[in-house]
Protein backbone atom coordinates (compact mmCIF):
# COMPACT_ATOMS: atom_id res chain seq x y z
CA UNK A 1 0.00 0.00 0.00
CA UNK A 2 0.95 3.55 -0.82
CA UNK A 3 -0.25 7.14 -0.78
CA UNK A 4 -0.62 8.86 -4.39
CA UNK A 5 -0.11 12.33 -3.78
CA UNK A 6 -0.09 13.59 -7.40
CA UNK A 7 -4.05 15.22 -6.72
CA UNK A 8 -5.80 16.21 -3.29
CA UNK A 9 -7.15 12.26 -3.28
CA UNK A 10 -4.01 11.62 -1.74
CA UNK A 11 -5.24 7.66 -3.25
CA UNK A 12 -4.37 4.46 -0.95
CA UNK A 13 -3.27 2.62 -3.77
CA UNK A 14 -2.21 -1.48 -3.27
CA UNK A 15 0.15 -3.07 -4.06
CA UNK A 16 -1.06 -3.93 -8.04
CA UNK A 17 -4.41 -1.89 -7.82
CA UNK A 18 -4.80 1.73 -9.56
CA UNK A 19 -5.68 4.93 -8.15
CA UNK A 20 -8.97 6.95 -9.04
CA UNK A 21 -7.53 8.41 -11.77
CA UNK A 22 -7.38 4.83 -13.66
CA UNK A 23 -3.71 5.30 -14.72
CA UNK A 24 -1.45 5.06 -11.13
CA UNK A 25 0.10 2.48 -9.85
CA UNK A 26 1.53 0.81 -7.03
CA UNK A 27 4.81 -1.34 -7.84
CA UNK A 28 6.82 -2.23 -4.76
CA UNK A 29 5.53 -0.17 -2.67
CA UNK A 30 6.09 3.05 -4.79
CA UNK A 31 3.09 4.57 -6.70
CA UNK A 32 4.32 5.26 -10.37
CA UNK A 33 2.68 6.28 -13.70
CA UNK A 34 1.11 3.66 -15.19
CA UNK A 35 0.36 4.69 -18.47
CA UNK A 36 3.87 6.10 -18.95
CA UNK A 37 4.83 6.34 -22.77
CA UNK A 38 1.50 4.51 -23.16
CA UNK A 39 -0.79 7.17 -25.77
CA UNK A 40 -3.76 6.67 -27.41
CA UNK A 41 -3.92 9.62 -29.48
CA UNK A 42 -1.38 11.26 -31.40
CA UNK A 43 -2.57 14.31 -34.00
CA UNK A 44 -0.67 17.27 -35.42
CA UNK A 45 -3.23 20.24 -34.47
CA UNK A 46 -3.54 23.95 -35.02
CA UNK A 47 -2.41 25.77 -31.32
CA UNK A 48 -6.03 27.42 -31.88
CA UNK A 49 -7.66 24.05 -30.68
CA UNK A 50 -6.02 23.52 -27.69
CA UNK A 51 -7.11 26.02 -27.43
CA UNK A 52 -4.25 28.65 -27.13
CA UNK A 53 -5.17 32.08 -28.65
CA UNK A 54 -2.49 33.85 -27.68
CA UNK A 55 0.61 31.65 -28.04
CA UNK A 56 2.29 31.26 -31.23
CA UNK A 57 -0.76 31.72 -33.67
CA UNK A 58 -1.45 30.31 -36.65
CA UNK A 59 1.47 27.49 -35.37
CA UNK A 60 1.12 23.87 -35.24
CA UNK A 61 1.57 21.58 -32.36
CA UNK A 62 2.22 17.35 -32.14
CA UNK A 63 -0.75 16.54 -29.55
CA UNK A 64 -0.32 13.51 -27.92
CA UNK A 65 -2.32 11.45 -24.91
CA UNK A 66 -2.63 9.05 -22.89
CA UNK A 67 -5.25 7.50 -20.58
CA UNK A 68 -7.29 8.35 -17.33
CA UNK A 69 -8.00 11.19 -15.72
CA UNK A 70 -8.43 12.08 -12.06
CA UNK A 71 -11.68 14.00 -12.37
CA UNK A 72 -15.48 12.46 -13.31
CA UNK A 73 -17.23 15.16 -15.59
CA UNK A 74 -20.24 13.50 -16.97
CA UNK A 75 -20.26 15.57 -20.20
CA UNK A 76 -16.58 14.15 -20.57
CA UNK A 77 -15.70 14.11 -24.80
CA UNK A 78 -12.76 12.11 -24.34
CA UNK A 79 -14.30 9.66 -22.07
CA UNK A 80 -13.04 6.34 -24.49
CA UNK A 81 -9.27 7.16 -23.14
CA UNK A 82 -10.04 9.43 -19.77
CA UNK A 83 -12.47 6.26 -18.51
CA UNK A 84 -10.05 4.05 -19.69
CA UNK A 85 -7.53 1.28 -18.53
CA UNK A 86 -5.36 1.59 -21.68
CA UNK A 87 -5.68 -1.70 -23.05
CA UNK A 88 -6.28 -2.46 -26.46
CA UNK A 89 -5.42 0.86 -27.90
CA UNK A 90 -2.62 2.15 -26.63
CA UNK A 91 0.91 2.22 -27.96
CA UNK A 92 4.38 2.57 -25.99
CA UNK A 93 6.37 5.74 -26.86
CA UNK A 94 9.69 7.03 -25.10
CA UNK A 95 10.34 10.25 -24.41
CA UNK A 96 13.34 10.59 -26.59
CA UNK A 97 11.07 9.06 -29.71
CA UNK A 98 8.42 11.36 -29.28
CA UNK A 99 10.95 14.76 -29.27
CA UNK A 100 12.30 12.98 -32.29
CA UNK A 101 9.25 13.05 -33.63
CA UNK A 102 7.94 16.42 -32.79
CA UNK A 103 11.34 17.92 -34.49
CA UNK A 104 10.61 16.04 -37.61
CA UNK A 105 7.45 17.55 -38.32
CA UNK A 106 9.07 21.27 -37.49
CA UNK A 107 9.08 22.00 -41.24
CA UNK A 108 5.20 21.64 -41.03
CA UNK A 109 4.83 23.72 -38.48
CA UNK A 110 5.12 22.19 -35.43
CA UNK A 111 6.48 23.79 -32.20
CA UNK A 112 6.51 21.15 -30.06
CA UNK A 113 4.45 18.58 -28.09
CA UNK A 114 1.03 19.27 -26.52
CA UNK A 115 0.00 16.82 -23.62
CA UNK A 116 -3.74 16.87 -24.13
CA UNK A 117 -7.00 14.70 -25.00
CA UNK A 118 -6.65 12.72 -21.43
CA UNK A 119 -5.82 14.37 -18.06
CA UNK A 120 -1.93 14.86 -18.79
CA UNK A 121 -0.95 15.45 -15.05
CA UNK A 122 -1.49 12.04 -13.71
CA UNK A 123 1.43 11.00 -15.73
CA UNK A 124 3.48 13.97 -14.77
CA UNK A 125 7.00 11.78 -14.67
CA UNK A 126 6.55 11.36 -18.76
CA UNK A 127 5.82 15.27 -19.46
CA UNK A 128 8.70 15.71 -17.58
CA UNK A 129 11.31 13.51 -18.86
CA UNK A 130 10.14 14.30 -22.45
CA UNK A 131 9.40 18.10 -21.85
CA UNK A 132 13.04 18.35 -21.23
CA UNK A 133 14.43 16.92 -24.46
CA UNK A 134 11.91 19.10 -26.44
CA UNK A 135 13.10 22.09 -24.87
CA UNK A 136 17.03 20.81 -25.50
CA UNK A 137 15.47 20.67 -29.12
CA UNK A 138 14.37 24.82 -29.01
CA UNK A 139 10.71 23.46 -28.95
CA UNK A 140 8.04 23.94 -26.82
CA UNK A 141 5.58 21.96 -24.19
CA UNK A 142 1.72 22.69 -23.87
CA UNK A 143 -0.10 21.56 -21.13
CA UNK A 144 -3.65 21.07 -21.84
CA UNK A 145 -4.96 20.14 -18.34
CA UNK A 146 -7.86 20.55 -15.46
CA UNK A 147 -5.62 21.72 -12.79
CA UNK A 148 -6.01 18.86 -10.71
CA UNK A 149 -2.70 18.64 -9.29
CA UNK A 150 -0.73 19.10 -5.70
CA UNK A 151 2.14 22.17 -6.32
CA UNK A 152 4.66 19.96 -5.96
CA UNK A 153 4.08 18.22 -8.98
CA UNK A 154 3.52 21.56 -10.67
CA UNK A 155 7.03 22.65 -9.45
CA UNK A 156 8.52 19.93 -10.79
CA UNK A 157 7.45 20.36 -14.23
CA UNK A 158 7.00 24.15 -14.65
CA UNK A 159 10.67 24.77 -15.17
CA UNK A 160 9.86 22.92 -18.58
CA UNK A 161 6.53 24.16 -19.62
CA UNK A 162 5.88 26.66 -21.88
CA UNK A 163 1.96 27.54 -21.80
CA UNK A 164 -0.67 25.63 -20.61
CA UNK A 165 -4.81 25.98 -21.22
CA UNK A 166 -6.37 25.53 -18.05
CA UNK A 167 -10.45 24.21 -17.58
CA UNK A 168 -11.65 26.26 -14.98
CA UNK A 169 -15.39 24.33 -14.76
CA UNK A 170 -17.20 26.66 -12.73
CA UNK A 171 -16.68 28.27 -9.85
CA UNK A 172 -18.66 26.50 -7.28
CA UNK A 173 -17.30 24.28 -4.81
CA UNK A 174 -20.03 21.96 -4.59
CA UNK A 175 -20.46 21.62 -8.83
CA UNK A 176 -16.81 20.61 -8.55
CA UNK A 177 -17.30 18.37 -5.61
CA UNK A 178 -20.61 16.97 -6.85
CA UNK A 179 -20.91 16.55 -10.38
CA UNK A 180 -16.88 16.70 -11.20
CA UNK A 181 -16.01 14.58 -8.13
CA UNK A 182 -12.85 17.32 -8.07
CA UNK A 183 -11.85 20.40 -5.46
CA UNK A 184 -12.09 23.49 -6.96
CA UNK A 185 -9.86 25.20 -4.15
CA UNK A 186 -7.27 22.80 -5.56
CA UNK A 187 -7.31 24.13 -9.19
CA UNK A 188 -7.06 27.41 -8.06
CA UNK A 189 -4.11 27.33 -6.29
CA UNK A 190 -2.96 25.44 -9.26
CA UNK A 191 -3.96 28.41 -11.47
CA UNK A 192 -2.69 31.20 -9.16
CA UNK A 193 1.06 29.17 -9.22
CA UNK A 194 1.02 28.27 -12.68
CA UNK A 195 0.51 32.21 -14.02
CA UNK A 196 3.89 33.13 -12.76
CA UNK A 197 5.54 30.99 -14.66
CA UNK A 198 4.12 30.23 -17.51
CA UNK A 199 1.83 31.32 -20.59
CA UNK A 200 -2.02 30.59 -19.08
CA UNK A 201 -5.75 30.57 -21.14
CA UNK A 202 -8.13 29.43 -19.35
CA UNK A 203 -11.07 27.74 -20.79
CA UNK A 204 -14.83 27.24 -19.18
CA UNK A 205 -17.90 25.34 -20.93
CA UNK A 206 -21.13 26.78 -20.31
CA UNK A 207 -23.13 23.62 -19.13
CA UNK A 208 -26.86 24.82 -19.15
CA UNK A 209 -27.99 24.76 -15.50
CA UNK A 210 -24.54 24.07 -13.81
CA UNK A 211 -22.48 27.30 -14.66
CA UNK A 212 -24.56 28.81 -16.78
CA UNK A 213 -25.57 32.02 -14.43
CA UNK A 214 -24.51 35.88 -14.52
CA UNK A 215 -23.58 35.89 -11.16
CA UNK A 216 -21.25 32.98 -11.57
CA UNK A 217 -19.38 34.02 -14.71
CA UNK A 218 -18.57 37.32 -12.79
CA UNK A 219 -17.43 36.09 -9.56
CA UNK A 220 -14.95 33.45 -12.24
CA UNK A 221 -13.66 37.03 -13.53
CA UNK A 222 -13.62 39.08 -11.08
CA UNK A 223 -11.55 36.09 -9.31
CA UNK A 224 -9.31 35.59 -12.71
CA UNK A 225 -8.71 39.48 -12.73
CA UNK A 226 -7.21 39.69 -9.74
CA UNK A 227 -4.57 36.87 -10.45
CA UNK A 228 -0.86 38.02 -9.87
CA UNK A 229 2.81 37.60 -10.83
CA UNK A 230 5.62 36.93 -8.52
CA UNK A 231 6.24 40.09 -7.76
CA UNK A 232 2.66 40.64 -6.70
CA UNK A 233 1.91 42.77 -10.08
CA UNK A 234 -1.92 42.01 -10.56
CA UNK A 235 -1.74 40.35 -14.13
CA UNK A 236 -5.01 38.44 -14.30
CA UNK A 237 -7.18 41.06 -16.78
CA UNK A 238 -4.84 40.28 -19.62
CA UNK A 239 -5.04 36.52 -19.00
CA UNK A 240 -6.86 34.81 -21.97
CA UNK A 241 -10.18 33.41 -21.00
CA UNK A 242 -12.04 30.62 -23.47
CA UNK A 243 -15.90 30.75 -22.94
CA UNK A 244 -17.19 27.49 -24.91
CA UNK A 245 -20.70 25.90 -25.78
CA UNK A 246 -21.74 22.62 -24.06
CA UNK A 247 -22.75 19.77 -26.19
CA UNK A 248 -24.94 16.55 -24.92
CA UNK A 249 -22.14 14.13 -24.40
CA UNK A 250 -21.21 10.86 -22.05
CA UNK A 251 -23.54 11.08 -19.15
CA UNK A 252 -24.95 14.42 -19.65
CA UNK A 253 -27.47 14.10 -22.43
CA UNK A 254 -30.44 15.19 -20.25
CA UNK A 255 -30.12 18.50 -21.78
CA UNK A 256 -29.85 20.78 -24.82
CA UNK A 257 -26.47 22.18 -26.30
CA UNK A 258 -26.06 25.74 -24.64
CA UNK A 259 -28.09 28.22 -26.53
CA UNK A 260 -25.17 30.41 -28.47
CA UNK A 261 -26.76 33.54 -27.30
CA UNK A 262 -26.10 32.69 -23.68
CA UNK A 263 -22.51 31.97 -24.53
CA UNK A 264 -22.20 35.15 -26.41
CA UNK A 265 -23.98 37.29 -23.27
CA UNK A 266 -21.68 35.26 -20.64
CA UNK A 267 -18.73 36.23 -23.16
CA UNK A 268 -19.94 39.85 -22.70
CA UNK A 269 -19.72 39.90 -19.10
CA UNK A 270 -16.41 38.25 -19.13
CA UNK A 271 -14.99 41.29 -20.97
CA UNK A 272 -15.96 44.18 -18.38
CA UNK A 273 -12.80 42.37 -16.49
CA UNK A 274 -10.79 40.85 -18.69
CA UNK A 275 -9.30 42.12 -21.73
CA UNK A 276 -9.07 38.82 -23.74
CA UNK A 277 -12.22 36.46 -23.83
CA UNK A 278 -13.03 33.98 -26.86
CA UNK A 279 -15.82 32.03 -27.85
CA UNK A 280 -16.22 28.50 -28.60
CA UNK A 281 -18.03 25.50 -30.24
CA UNK A 282 -20.27 28.12 -31.67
Amino acid sequence: MAVCKVCFRHCEIAEGGVGACGARTCRDGAVVAANYGRITSLALDPIEKKPLSRFYPGSKILSVGSYGCNLFCPFCQNHEISRSDGSGFSDEITPEQLAQLAYRYKGRGNIGVAFTYNEPLIGYEFIRDTAKLVRQMGMKTVLVTNGTAELPVLEEIIPYVDAMNIDLKSFSEATYRNVLKGNLASTKAFIERAVKDCHVELTTLIVPGMNDSVKEMSELTDWIAGLTDRNGNTIGSGIPLHVSRFFPRYRMTDREATDVAAVYALADVARKKLEYVYTGNC
